[in-house]
């Protein structure tokens, strides 16, 4: 039985854990031969070891750095030596250090700068000639702070944004090749990163995570936290042939957290 993805290509960054290793998980079960790589190569190579048992597509598991310029050119490479060329590129990365302005120095801004932002500029330049010749999409997993900044997450609300623009900058430029691009923004989706932050919070409040988290999802109107395979599926659709008029977007996956228009 064909698969809707079947024959594509896809690299996925930062999938040794959390929302990359569910997206690539969800693009391969949809066909898609992908490669995907982490800092902790090992990961990588054993996340593409159980994508394959699970789906029977081949995965590639590599080793890199998103802030590694000659980390991420060797990536691209390898996944177009291995599968002969590149359909889908998902940018993602994690979360950078959570501050207020007043306590950030300029090397958390660097950081956070590289991480988030500089990270998705390099993928897509090196991607940009292959998805050109397969008329490929482009998805930017940001945060549901392009809709609505976040206390205490100062960084992340300015890279992010910085994403939101950059997605919709390159919507309307790489159009006329084909290209689709996107951002998926997501809000409290169950994955280390949140926890991380949660406890944080709840230490702050004198209170148990757990109790951080009832208080925090009375406030989200599907009252819970998303789980990684839900925005999973979310990227696979906008990835898909069935959003192939769909461009310049940002979504969010938040449960109906943000209130904005």
């Amino acid at each position: 039985m064909n698969k809707p993805m079947q024959g594509k290509v896809a690299l996925v960054a930062a999938a040794s854990k959390g929302l990359g290793r569910a997206v690539a998980f969800e693009l391969a079960s949809e066909g898609a031969n992908v490669a995907l790589f982490s800092r902790n190569g090992q990961a990588a190579i054993d996340v593409a070891a159980e994508i394959t048992a699970e789906t029977g597509v081949q995965a590639l598991g590599l080793q890199a750095d998103v802030c590694n310029a000659e980390d991420l050119t060797r990536c691209v490479e390898e996944t177009v030596r291995e599968f002969g060329g590149l359909h889908i590129l998902v940018n993602n990365a994690g979360g950078p250090p959570a501050g207020t302005f007043e306590t950030l120095k300029e090397a958390d801004w660097q950081y956070a700068f590289e991480l988030n932002l500089l990270s998705i500029v390099r993928l897509v330049g090196l991607a940009l000639p292959h998805l050109k010749e397969s008329g490929g999409a482009v998805i930017n997993l940001a945060s549901s702070s392009i809709k609505q900044p976040i206390p205490g997450l100062t960084l992340s609300n300015v890279m992010r944004t910085g994403v939101a623009g950059l997605s919709k900058t390159l919507a309307e430029e790489l159009a006329p090749h084909g290209i689709r691009v996107n951002t998926i923004a997501p809000g409290r989706i169950d994955t280390d990163r949140v926890r991380s932050l949660d406890q944080a919070r709840a230490d702050q409040a004198g209170i148990t995570s757990a109790a951080y988290k009832v208080k925090t999802e009375a406030v989200i109107p599907l009252g819970r936290y998303g789980q990684p395979e839900e925005l999973a599926r979310v990227v696979a659709f906008f990835c898909s042939d069935a959003a192939s008029y769909v461009t310049g977007q940002s979504l969010l996956v938040d449960g109906g957290m943000v209130k904005s228009l």
